[in-house]
């Protein structure tokens, strides 16, 4: 008789009955070993690690120092990009990670067929529900019955999540694994709300100012924040949804409770679309929490392709030794279990014939160390009668324990290109040395006489901005920002463009950084390094002492900065201690004394400080701690955690580079309103605020969220109030960035209709992109071109039109009539063809490109910060722990 292939369901079913026996025999077997007292280990999570004496070991420098009885899971976390490129599943993939290349080959068994059901007499009780086809789902979505949105797990509680539909500034809450429905993080799926009447109160929600226990019904979750403004990473935007306040649920007729309760909250019949409703039925409940239901999944999410954990081993030999059956060969029906790092993901099955072969073969020979190498998996299967997905392993890392492996799988997990660049990406770069072409300086306004300087980290080699300043009659100021002109280089549609758009950004950890562009290029050539000459993009402004920009200039231009300050250069001349540090100053190139510099500081630190303190009361919030760093030993492992506080000259710096991407912004929306790229921040996430003033009002503080310059004006005042209490200060102020949500780019294009979503929330500004940092960001150089293109066609419209005028699309006061014109229409067009200025489609495609890989990025420093923080603290004493936790913004720690 021939064996019949197992199915997905009856896979699932054997798992379940195993993992149900195996947890039985496993609590007899872990009753019996607390009594023993030679114990070296435990199981946590299912996960084990072997205890060791807590010190790195001499003979390998990489091995993270480890304690007793600590699992895997308590390894920090990272998260994939949710739509990022994917790793293909490849032999040449595996055979990296393999000592047998041949080993590494996935068994020709493994497709598709293999998890269908094959025999129709098993009938099984489906855990989820069917998911709805796609017809079904857009018919709904037409008839606003569901809504389509981003779907998020609360990685402290996987039972519970949330999903974010656009426009909506609440999020739906999705209660229990049931009603995730197979829903993977980072999915884009169809969601079915709940009648009004089930819809439990708002955690959070404040009647006169006193929080109810009872009220908070669900544990904090982490989210996707924006945390602090860094050299204007800080955008925001207005939402058109607002709240009415509490009591309005009166204020609904009794006619619209039908339709709540229908489920078809949205409905596109009548004014307005299901969002907008959605909008005013929120409004008009504040104290309410929509909770829905998925129904399907309309785009997989690409971190299925990549889910970082570990084997269970430990499991699979128990179960093997406690079945009759293990002196048998192993069967096609076998499997393994993978138990994801990340906790917002659901344990994975992995059937053991797909595994590759050296797992295979070290599986076979019961060996127990390879439940400590750290894999990456790919979903291939999820059945509405599968309690868990079914996998295949595509990738090992190394050991678990070892900070090297940590950290590709981190990168590997977010898609993080750290390959070298491409022969052809190189081929069209300038060698070193590389001197500016005489014919490129005649084209340019010729800086090279004016007193330049950049001032940045230490560390860095890639210096994209650098300023000047001017003192001009009437007690006015013309300050510099010189940005480096990377898109001279970067031209479109060459090889170079194609590898800079891909990468998006660089990504940097404390150790390393993996660049955008070349480092010949990046840390070279195009970076604004002292004594030497350099291209640049410049926006001079014309400032009063308040501030106000009176006048500008934007062009192309060389420049040859005269020297390198680091921002506690900057700090001790702002001080007055600059004389003291006399032999530690960098050196001078050029015609210029120390004084130069000195005088040029200052003049920009006095300006900087007028604009911070125009820009917070014309409503700017900022959040801001000091920066978590590490102290590394001489074999790489972290050993200390330190804090970095920001500084005035971290803020002189910010200061400008806000304004110039701000004016970039006004340029080339104006220029072109169809395909510009700008960077907008939405408003709070309100069921996180209404957390946040809960807890506010619980401890007797008084929060006002309804702007951004009165929830800065509240947490200024609170900290005043607090000043003597650090610790609660940090928590106040971690505590508020829960509910900012993450800055994204964008088309003007797309919302040509709807400019008040154009905005800025923490910047209080109506326009703002990034311009200043083109050799790490790749929207810069996308901004760069078309600001080359506004200045060209203005140019050619002026020489045109015989006007003497200075500027009419680049300027301060900008000519409408121009840009609309005829003429102006036609140049613009003409350079912007030039320079490669995109269609709306493809701005469009940029931006949600580069928006993933920026939050990729974001994450890979958060993770390895996680990871460090994580080695610090298994050197650390345990009275040391808590106060360490705090200020490293730990969200939980494991004390051993």
């Amino acid at each position: 008789m021939k064996k019949s292939v197992v199915s997905a369901e009856q896979q699932s079913a054997k798992a379940g009955e195993r993992i149900e026996n195996g947890d039985k025999d496993k609590k007899k077997k872990r009753r019996g070993s607390r009594r023993s007292k030679n114990t070296s280990g435990c199981v946590v999570e299912d996960i084990h690690v072997e205890s060791s004496d807590g010190k790195a070991k001499d003979n390998n420098p990489n091995e993270l120092t480890r304690a007793s009885n600590v699992a895997f899971n308590s390894m920090p976390y990272s998260s994939a990009s949710p739509l990022v490129p994917s790793a293909q599943v490849s032999k040449q993939l595996l055979s990296k990670s393999c000592p047998d290349p041949r080993d590494c080959e996935l068994s020709s068994i493994m497709d598709a067929d293999l998890f269908q059901q094959v025999d129709e007499c098993v009938s099984l009780r489906n855990i989820f529900s069917s998911h709805w086809s796609l017809d079904a789902v857009n018919q709904a979505l037409e008839k606003g019955e569901v809504y389509k949105a981003l779907f998020r797990v609360n990685a402290h509680n996987r039972s519970e999540a949330y999903c974010k539909i656009d426009g909506v500034p609440t999020d739906i809450l999705i209660n229990g694994i049931a009603g995730q429905n197979r829903a993977v993080e980072g999915d884009i799926v169809a969601v079915k709300l709940d009648p009004l009447s089930l819809w439990p109160k708002m955690k959070g929600f404040v009647t006169e100012n006193v929080a109810k226990p009872e009220e908070t019904n669900s544990p904090p979750e982490k989210d996707e924040r924006v945390s602090h403004l860094e050299r204007g990473e800080i955008d925001a935007q207005q939402n058109k949804c607002s709240v009415i306040g509490q009591g309005a649920e009166n204020c609904v007729s009794r006619n619209s409770m039908p339709l709540l309760d229908s489920c078809s909250l949205g409905e596109q019949t009548g004014n307005g679309t299901a969002v907008e409703k959605l909008c005013v039925i929120l409004s008009s409940f504040p104290n309410k929490r929509p909770t829905g239901q998925v129904v399907a999944v309309v785009e997989k999410s690409l971190v299925r392709d990549s889910i970082v954990g570990l084997l269970d081993v430990k499991r699979w030999i128990h179960y093997k030794e406690a079945n009759a059956r293990t002196s048998k060969s192993l069967s096609d029906d076998d499997y393994i279990q993978l138990m994801p790092a990340d906790p917002r993901f659901t344990k994975l099955i992995v059937p053991f014939h797909a595994l590759p072969g050296g797992i295979r073969a070290r599986l076979e020979s019961m060996d127990p160390t390879l439940e400590a190498e750290l894999v990456a998996a790919q979903i291939v299967d999820w059945s509405e009668g599968s309690q868990f997905p079914l996998a295949q392993i595509t990738h090992m890392f190394g050991r678990g324990s070892e900070l090297e492996p940590q950290i590709s799988a981190i990168l590997y997990q977010n898609s993080v290109c750290d390959s070298e660049f491409s022969h052809d990406s190189l081929a069209s770069l300038p060698r070193a040395p590389w001197e500016v072409p005489e014919e490129e300086v005649q084209q340019r306004k010729d800086l090279r006489d004016l007193c330049v300087f950049t001032i940045d980290p230490s560390t860095a080699t890639d210096l994209d901005d650098a300023l000047s300043v001017q003192s001009l009659p009437g007690g006015f100021l013309r300050v510099g920002v010189h940005i480096a002109d990377v898109s001279y280089y970067v031209l479109p549609d060459t090889a170079l463009d194609t590898e800079a758009q891909f990468r998006s950004t660089s990504v940097y950890m404390l150790r390393r950084k993996i660049p955008m562009l070349p480092p010949s290029l990046s840390d070279n050539v195009g970076s604004l390094n002292p004594g030497v000459d350099r291209l640049a993009f410049s926006i001079f402004l014309d400032l009063n002492r308040e501030g106000v920009v009176t006048d500008r200039w934007i062009g192309r231009t060389v420049i040859k900065s005269c020297c390198k300050l680091s921002y506690d250069h900057a700090q001790d001349i702002i001080d007055e201690k600059h004389d003291v540090a006399a032999n530690s100053r960098p050196a001078l190139h050029g015609p210029f004394e120390w004084s130069d510099v000195v005088r040029s500081i200052k003049q920009l630190s006095e300006i900087s400080t007028n604009l911070r303190q125009k820009r917070f009361r014309n409503g700017a919030l900022q959040l801001e701690n000091s920066k978590p760093s590490f102290l590394f030993d001489e074999h790489g492992v972290p050993y200390e955690f330190v804090l970095y506080p920001t500084k005035a000259s971290n803020h002189l710096v910010e200061e400008f580079m806000l304004l110039a991407n701000m004016t970039a912004a006004e340029v080339i929306s104006r220029a072109y309103p169809d395909s510009a790229l700008l960077r907008r921040h939405p408003e709070p996430n309100l069921r996180k605020l209404k957390e946040f003033e809960g807890f506010c009002a619980k401890h007797g503080m008084e929060l006002d969220s309804s702007s951004s310059g009165r929830f800065h004006e509240s947490l200024e005042k609170i900290t005043e109030t607090l000043k003597d209490d650090a610790v609660f200060v940090d928590i106040l102020n971690n505590y508020a960035m829960k509910p900012m949500q993450s800055a994204s780019y964008f088309c003007t294009g797309n919302l040509k209709d709807c400019v008040a979503e154009w905005g800025h929330y923490a910047l209080a500004v109506p326009l703002y992109t990034h311009f200043t940092s083109p050799l790490r960001r790749y929207p810069d150089i996308v901004v760069h071109r078309a600001v080359a293109a506004a200045l060209e066609a203005e140019e050619c419209f002026l020489k045109q039109k015989q006007i003497s005028v200075r500027s009419c699309f680049t300027g301060v006061h900008f000519d409408k009539d121009a840009v609309e014109s005829m003429e102006g229409k036609e140049a613009l067009s003409v350079a912007g063809l030039k320079h490669g200025v995109p269609s709306t489609e493809r701005v469009s495609e940029i931006a949600a490109y580069c928006n993933e890989r920026k939050l990729a990025s974001r994450r890979v420093k958060d993770a390895c910060d996680k990871l460090y923080t994580w080695c610090v603290l298994k050197r650390k004493k345990a009275s040391s722990i808590r106060n360490f936790c705090i200020i490293s913004k730990a969200s939980y720690v494991y004390v051993w």
